[in-house]
């Protein structure tokens, strides 16, 4: 069954090292770090103050590119798309057909919008073919089962986005473990730390202003239930815990990204921030942006 996510003709080359196969750009390049272990820094500019701006000023040393993409061709409006967005988390899709035929697909375009309720989108985008399995089963029975990809399983959830004919299941060409759900019908990926089964809630199509043909579909989907491991739920905050989780994410092309550090900035309360001298010296002025 054919993969459903971000969906351009790939090359056969990789996009580095001037295009040799991926295979052998591979053996020149170092082991995967395992001992790199998650882990907070301080921020870039610790002491950074209100009203400074970029706290790295090499940015004016360049200009911005002005670009439409209706003067761009597909292919190059996707390549530059998916390189600028990032990082962006990767989920696998689980849907079954109305006959009982399962599917699992990988999806880097998608995103929570809203938590109460849950709420999460996901583009199909439908370069490859005319309307994918994971959709067509998303539309016909309204329900799919989303499970974050981790390190420990990257490789066969990436094999999950070959264009197999229908009747070859990824589940066994990647040999993930269908785990059953619990208020819907198709199962969420066993190896995965954290799946949230769904229900969809609307859906729209997007049409091509050139060939006026569906070239995607936005669905809506509500979580109605989640299954987190024991492991990676800490019960004290009530949070995921990004050690364990070690989540992957996609970047451009056939390129992916791990999550090994972080580093937190706490969110500004103005009853607190306005009565600094530096908010009360940027109110004083005659300011551009009107603060």
């Amino acid at each position: 069954m054919e993969s459903s996510q971000e969906s351009v003709p790939k090359k056969t080359k990789s996009a580095s090292h001037n295009w040799l196969p991926l295979q052998d750009i591979e053996q020149l390049r170092p082991p995967f770090e395992v001992d790199t272990q998650w882990h907070y820094t301080k921020t870039k500019a610790p002491e950074w103050v209100i009203g400074s701006g970029a706290n790295d000023a090499s940015w004016k040393n360049h200009r911005k590119l002005s670009m439409d993409p209706a003067e761009s061709s597909v292919a190059d409006n996707y390549r530059l798309l998916v390189s600028a967005i990032i990082p962006r988390p990767v989920g696998l899709v689980s849907t079954i057909s109305k006959s009982g035929v399962l599917n699992l697909s990988p999806f880097s375009y998608l995103t929570i919008v809203n938590t109460d309720p849950a709420i999460f989108c996901l583009g199909f985008s439908l370069g490859r073919a005319n309307i994918t399995d994971s959709l067509n089963n998303v539309l016909e029975t309204g329900e799919l089962a989303l499970s974050m990809t981790s390190e420990w399983f990257v490789e066969a959830a990436n094999l999950t986005s070959t264009n197999a004919p229908s009747e070859i299941s990824e589940w066994d060409l990647s040999g993930l473990t269908p785990s059953a759900s619990e208020k819907i019908k198709p199962p969420h990926v066993a190896e995965s730390a954290f799946s949230v089964e769904c229900i969809l809630k609307k859906h729209h199509h997007f049409r091509s202003a050139v060939t006026g043909q569906i070239t995607g579909v936005l669905c809506i989907v509500e979580g109605v239930h989640f299954h987190v491991r024991e492991d990676a739920f800490d019960k004290t905050k009530g949070v995921v815990d990004p050690s364990v989780l070690r989540p992957i994410a996609r970047l451009g092309g056939w390129t992916y990204s791990r999550t090994t550090t972080g580093f937190e900035v706490a969110w500004p309360e103005w009853s607190q921030i306005k009565l600094t001298q530096e908010v009360q010296d940027l109110l004083g002025r005659q300011h551009p942006h009107h603060l």
